[in-house]
């Protein structure tokens, strides 16, 4: 029943983003609610440990995601969101100067629970960071391609159900 909904969860994605274009006010940088907005990923640095063995960071180098609020709770947060755009992020070896890009321009259907959790409904490749005893994958950056389904606890501890697809530890292009 769970694999028949995820199923479902990855066909709705895929539909909605054909089917829901662009806005031109958005375009035009006029955000207005329900229309696709930018949606910036920040960079980051990890300790060594963190994620990788040594520090390590992960900064866009191309940053066209864009979301658009499908749902909201009573209270105006975001109930459900869809994210799609092209994301390359650079992955920096801190300690010796490697770097490795990564193509993370997958598009994703987010629910998000009243308690803090997450559902993230994923037409990959999206990068994705697991801490030691974290989740189902060990510690690393991943690159996770295909479509999958991540559930995220309140505390962050993500669970990863694949449909199909692949996991790279992005660590290993860096060390």
């Amino acid at each position: 029943m769970r694999l028949r909904m995820s199923v479902a969860m990855a066909s709705v994605v895929a539909s909605l983003v054909v089917a829901v274009p662009g806005s031109a006010s958005a375009a035009s940088g006029d955000i207005a609610p329900g229309a696709w907005e930018p949606a910036p990923q920040a960079a980051f640095e990890q300790p060594a440990g963190a994620r990788c063995d040594f520090a390590v960071r992960v900064e866009p180098i191309v940053d066209e995601v864009r979301k658009l609020t499908l749902a909201t709770y009573p209270d105006g947060s975001p109930q459900r969101e869809l994210y799609r755009g092209t994301l390359i992020d650079r992955v920096t070896n801190l300690e010796t100067g490697a770097t490795s890009t990564a193509d993370a321009s997958g598009t994703a259907l987010i629910e998000y629970g009243t308690d803090g959790s997450m559902t993230w409904y994923v037409t990959g490749p999206v990068l994705m960071g697991f801490r030691a005893n974290g989740g189902s994958l060990p510690k690393g950056l991943w690159l996770i391609d295909g479509q999958f389904v991540v559930e995220f606890s309140p505390t962050f501890e993500k669970t990863l159900t694949m449909l199909h697809g692949t996991t790279h530890n992005l660590c290993t292009d860096v060390d």
